[in-house]
């Protein structure tokens, strides 16, 4: 298979993604290798490709890839998450486009239209996934409501019932008034708005003195003649008040105790109570109490026995216990009846005022707060085993930064509640007897059966007469199974199980890659259900990505109209420019400040391997000659070969910490910098010359190592380039996706010294052909004073070919008129027949003299720390001292040369 000439991504991204899938390289089936498992975050159903996915999946088929060519058994189970209420909403939206609403149409024809609407469009996001190359075995391909994992939901809720950890009951829940849903605390996005505070005047009832008589106003402190003022922001729920609250030590309300107000507009007498809750020094210290509509005032109103009236339907709108203003909206109400109050005499005042409201993370509706008969899941006895997971290392989170966010989740974790109002999604498996009894079971019969053991007044009863649950379970709820579900779902609801083959051989799992926002109710309830059901940790490692931000800081998202598409980024710069640029900007846990620039320097980087590729393959073009490799090549074979295992030991330690983005650009600097500008420059022949058989079959070697450390990162370039007909025939099965990935070799520290020496002498010569304005093509003599153990007279062919010298000598003595410089300890003259500035050269030394100084002086800041030198390792001390001594060497060499030029 022939290369073509130039670097072009969308020629050759589709043909390998084609080939992989049709050998099967993303198959996984049991078998004796160590097993390495990912299971994906299974992105919502109705979603399409953003920047986020961009990121964790890149990650994740890195991780992947580079397992597979570590000879592990490598898996990555993809699929797709029902979301079922972000679902909901697009299929009830496509609905109404057609004329047609949801309460006209049965529960089935519902979810019939949701099936068509998933069929369609359900499967977008994965086939965008190909396109970045994810290496997921598709055959595996899962979704949260295909019917055995559908069953394994409702295994778990019976199961977790009959262990008395699924309740029912009414409390103060999250409500979403436009999706028409309870949520969790969980999917409730706080925001910072402004909105105004209303300070509403309440008339007191009855008040009279101590004697019996009136009271004057001066009595009477905080009020207006017979009112009491209360600020709220939310005026439009007055009708539900209940009480107002009052602090028992507050004095100026003392003459209240026992008293009671009328609800401007609806003149509803409603008592004071007392209650040590309200601060006496926020607001006016008096506090509506709206049992109904705030969670704070409904445990107020359970202590003191209030009445709890709901003046709000599901969709928002007051309802007819408002008795004023019914059928609005709550907001628009808020604004009509600031109004009626301003007309009645009711409304003091109105401030401007910034506060913290909850929206609805699926719809962006504002949460209302709601009493509602929910379903819930108690969570403290299986929090207690996840924390242990985490606190004890079984699990690891990465970065470590985040265990505490966890541990204070975890031990304050409260109870989940789990159903949903909707229809699209796992219906909960309760049966209601025309009584209202209920009980728990996974059919109308077997419910039936358990009704009639239970009691003998429902002897006559028939399936028919019962009725199921209408809600749905939290979408969580499926998704907290995932890593077992995938593999046995008939596991869950079912700790005895001994598992299938599958589950056996992948679970545990090894790395999840996900972000931190769900850190606790998705991995932490994945935690939960896997030592529930498996007694073990579903993961091992927990690999948290930062959120995707543009410049200016602000989080990449369509409404703000600053992500770009995923898909144009792939067409414009390749798939492995995109995910080389990604990566490079993303170390675990911390926010990516993205740049499309950095999409253009992975393309870059393609097309420096493409075009150091062809300069190598070019070489073979020309016959190779027999004769044994000059020393310079023999050198830089040498040199390059201990470089990169050098490298790869790096390469190998990031990844082991996870720090992926240091590794690829560890991978980067071996390939843009010591193999490209250094290796090939150092062995690459006269133009038109041929190169020795030696050192091609070298540049060949080392080429395909490189390509293969450089596989996970970019594969489609690397599996290009890997089948070119320069490495011979590759059979079928013969691909870099599966080349065995190179082992740490040898590396040998004096030559990487040599050559660093040797790279830093070429350089300063270049630099000194810079600012003389010297011609590359006139050849400069060098002499050096050698202060340490490099012989570089042994180097002098490398120096000579990169930096054109035709005389390298040593000498004892500083040479007088020509430009100096120091590699090291070393110090190197260039004669430059008079043509050197003693005065710019002056001025260069003293600056180097300065910097030096500074750097001693912040060195021996830090030896002359005792706490320090006390506490850090030894190499770490030592390797200060080392800094000193060779500051101060330096120093002493530049003053002499400063003497020298007089």
């Amino acid at each position: 298979m022939s290369t073509s000439k130039t670097y072009s991504p969308r020629e050759f991204e589709s043909k390998w993604y084609q080939y992989w899938m049709e050998n099967d390289f993303f198959k996984s089936v049991p078998d004796e290798r160590e097993p390495y498992t990912i299971v994906i975050p299974p992105p919502n159903v109705t979603g399409v490709l953003h920047m986020g996915h961009m990121l964790n999946n890149t990650i994740q088929d890195v991780l992947i890839r580079k397992a597979r060519m570590s000879g592990k058994n490598a898996c990555w189970v993809p699929g797709t998450d029902h979301a079922s209420i972000a679902t909901e909403a697009k299929v009830v939206a496509m609905l109404k486009e057609q004329g047609i609403s949801k309460k006209d149409i049965s529960r089935a024809e519902f979810l019939k239209h949701a099936y068509e609407w998933k069929d369609k469009y359900g499967g977008i996001i994965l086939e965008q996934l190909k396109k970045l190359g994810a290496s997921c075995d598709w055959d595996r391909t899962a979704f949260t409501m295909d019917p055995a994992m559908s069953e394994a939901v409702i295994d778990t809720f019976i199961h977790l019932h009959k262990k008395g950890l699924i309740y029912r009951g009414v409390r103060m829940v999250n409500w979403d008034p436009k999706g028409l849903t309870a949520v969790s605390d969980e999917e409730v996005i706080r925001k910072e708005v402004n909105q105004k505070l209303y300070y509403i005047k309440y008339q007191v009832a009855s008040i009279k003195s101590q004697d019996g008589g009136p009271q004057s106003k001066s009595q009477i402190s905080n009020l207006t003649s017979e009112y009491l003022t209360i600020a709220t922001t939310r005026p439009e729920t007055i009708m539900a008040d209940a009480a107002i609250c009052i602090n028992p030590n507050d004095e100026r309300y003392l003459h209240l105790h026992g008293k009671s107000v009328f609800i401007p507009l609806i003149n509803r007498e409603i008592p004071v109570i007392l209650d040590e809750y309200v601060t006496m020094d926020f607001g006016t210290g008096c506090l509506k109490v709206t049992p109904a509509h705030d969670l704070n005032d409904y445990e107020l109103g359970q202590k003191h026995q209030l009445e709890v009236i709901d003046i709000l339907n599901d969709d928002g709108t007051l309802n007819e216990k408002a008795q004023i203003l019914v059928g609005e909206e709550r907001f628009v109400a808020r604004k009509k009846i600031a109004k009626l109050l301003d007309e009645a005499g009711h409304l003091e005042k109105v401030e401007d005022y910034k506060s913290q409201i909850g929206f609805s993370e699926r719809t962006d509706a504002a949460i209302e707060p709601k009493l509602s008969m929910q379903w819930f899941c108690k969570m403290e006895e299986m929090a207690g085993p996840a924390l242990d997971y985490v606190n004890n290392g079984d699990i690891k989170l990465i970065p470590d930064k985040f265990i505490n966010t966890y541990r204070h989740w975890m031990e304050n974790v409260k109870d989940w509640c789990i159903s949903r109002q909707l229809w699209w999604g796992q219906q909960i498996p309760a049966w209601y007897a025309p009584n209202g009894a209920v009980v728990v079971a996974k059919t109308a019969e077997e419910a039936l059966a358990e009704f009639k053991a239970k009691n003998s007044k429902f002897e006559d009863l028939s399936v028919s007469d019962l009725r199921q649950d209408e809600d749905v379970v939290d979408t969580w709820f499926s998704s907290w199974l995932w890593p077992i579900s995938v593999f046995d779902p008939t596991v869950c609801g079912n700790p005895e199980a001994k598992g299938n083959a599958d589950i056996n051989y992948y679970y545990p799992t090894n790395d999840l890659v996900t972000a931190p926002e769900i850190l606790f109710f998705w991995v932490a309830r994945m935690i939960m259900a896997g030592h529930e059901f498996r007694n073990d940790v579903p993961f091992k490692n927990v690999y948290l990505t930062g959120i995707v931000r543009d410049k200016l800081g602000r989080k990449m998202s369509k409404s703000l109209g600053n992500s770009p598409d995923p898909l144009d980024l792939i067409a414009k710069y390749g798939a492995d420019g995109v995910r080389v640029g990604m990566l490079l900007c993303s170390p675990a846990g911390n926010d990516i400040m993205f740049d499309e620039t950095s999409c253009e320097q992975g393309r870059n980087f393609g097309n420096k391997i493409w075009n150091a590729f062809k300069l190598i393959k070019g070489w073979g073009d020309l016959t190779p000659t027999i004769s044994e490799e000059d020393n310079t090549n023999a050198v830089a074979i040498a040199w390059f070969e201990s470089r990169f295992n050098e490298a790869l030991a790096e390469i190998e330690a990031n990844f082991n910490s996870y720090r992926l983005s240091e590794a690829l650009m560890a991978t980067y600097k071996l390939v843009w910098d010591d193999f490209c500008a250094w290796y090939l420059e150092m062995v690459k022949p006269a133009y038109q010359s041929p190169i020795d058989k030696k050192t091609y079959e070298a540049s060949l070697g080392f080429f395909q190592n490189i390509l293969k450390i450089l596989h996970p990162f970019m594969p489609f370039l690397t599996e290009e380039l890997w089948h070119d007909q320069v490495f011979g025939h590759r059979n079928t099965k013969d691909c870099c996706i599966i080349a065995q990935r190179p082992q740490v070799g040898n590396i040998d520290q004096k030559i990487l010294k040599e050559i660093d020496a040797v790279k830093q002498v070429v350089s300063e010569l270049r630099n000194i052909r810079n600012s003389k304005q010297i011609s590359p093509k006139e050849a400069l003599s060098l002499s050096v004073k050698s202060n340490s153990d490099i012989d570089y007279l042994a180097f002098k062919w490398i120096i000579a070919k990169l930096a054109n010298i035709n005389e390298l000598s040593k000498t004892e003595e500083k040479l007088s008129g020509a430009a100096s410089f120091m590699a090291g300890r070393d110090e190197f003259f260039v004669p430059l027949a008079g043509n050197i500035d003693v005065e710019a050269e002056k001025e260069s030394i003293q600056k180097d003299i300065q910097y030096l100084e500074g750097f001693l002086k912040s060195v021996n800041a830090k030896l002359s720390n005792e706490k320090f030198v006390q506490n850090a390792k030894p190499e770490v001390v030592a390797n200060e001292q080392n800094k000193k001594a060779d500051a101060e060497a330096k120093i002493k060499i530049l003053q002499a040369s400063l003497v020298a030029l007089g």
